[in-house]
């Protein structure tokens, strides 16, 4: 790619340079979404595999991805994020949020969703699919927290705007988080006697958090998602509040292996909601 002299000072220049094209995004997308190997990349993407291994190698030489070895023979190597491709991923969240909103929506800004929608159809397509491995987020019990509870037979993961509530009014569907984490916080006990554990998912910094459960008395663990590493590798939907992307409400039912078995979106009505995380997550941990 050709650049002006004037650009090799613009940031915006610069990362273009990077990113390439839309088939370089398409990579970094998989790769978030725990698609690291090259055969999962060219079947996940449609990409030849000489085109396919050319932007893997501008992506490694630009320093966004790094190979690591995992067989020998043949030598095969997966395709990480480096500390610069992690910082990528808001970027990544960002267009898809611009995308849901401009493109595949009607342009209006709420943390709603309407059934038949492209959001809707691709969080009900999570059902079967497996959250990445090592896929961890900072939050209340410890700054490298598991999305799913090791000792559970089944995790109920819910994500949601956040416990602040400056855009309740603002924004169509945009409340804060504070009924549902009381309400899985009072249904607690039922979970827990199920064999279930909760995890509560917004974009909040930690120190927030950890605020909201002390004053809250929240017993389950509340993770951060603050750089989006959740929302890009699982495409979750988002919308902009309170000066930040914000997950949209909805609810996870996740097996021991990490497989997503259910899924609740949108959640309109919290009770039932809950109500229903805890049969389908109940059915799960009878079935081991």
């Amino acid at each position: 790619m050709r650049m002006h002299n004037a650009d090799e000072n613009c940031g915006i220049a610069q990362a273009a340079l990077v990113l390439g094209d839309w088939w370089n995004v398409l990579v970094l997308r998989e790769v978030a979404g725990g698609h690291v190997r090259f055969d999962a990349l060219a079947a996940e993407i449609g990409l030849s595999r000489k085109v396919l291994t050319e932007r893997l190698g501008r992506l490694v030489a630009h320093g966004v991805l790094r190979r690591s070895l995992y067989q020998r023979r043949p030598v095969r190597y997966e395709y990480l994020l480096t500390d610069a491709g992690a910082a990528l991923l808001p970027l990544l969240v960002a267009m898809q949020d611009w995308g849901d909103r401009w493109v595949l929506g009607d342009g209006s800004l709420t943390a709603t969703v309407q059934e038949g929608g492209a959001e809707h159809a691709r969080v009900h397509a999570l059902v079967d699919t497996r959250l990445p491995d090592g896929l961890v987020l900072p939050g209340t019990h410890g700054p490298d927290l598991p999305l799913v509870s090791p000792q559970a037979a089944a995790t109920v993961l819910f994500t949601c705007p956040g416990t602040r509530v400056e855009w309740d009014e603002e924004i169509p569907g945009a409340v804060g988080c504070g009924p549902e984490y009381r309400l899985f916080r009072d249904a607690w006990p039922d979970f827990r006697k199920a064999g279930v554990d909760v995890r509560g998912v917004s974009t909040q910094p930690v120190h927030e958090q950890l605020e909201f459960a002390r004053t809250e008395d929240i017993p389950y663990a509340l993770h951060s998602d603050a750089v989006h590493q959740l929302a890009a590798a699982l495409r979750l939907p988002t919308f902009r509040g309170a000066g930040r992307l914000c997950h949209k409400s909805l609810i996870l039912v996740v097996d021991a292996e990490r497989v997503v078995r259910h899924v609740l979106f949108p959640v309109d009505d919290i009770p039932h909601a809950i109500a229903e995380s805890l049969r389908h997550a109940t059915g799960l941990t009878r079935a081991t």
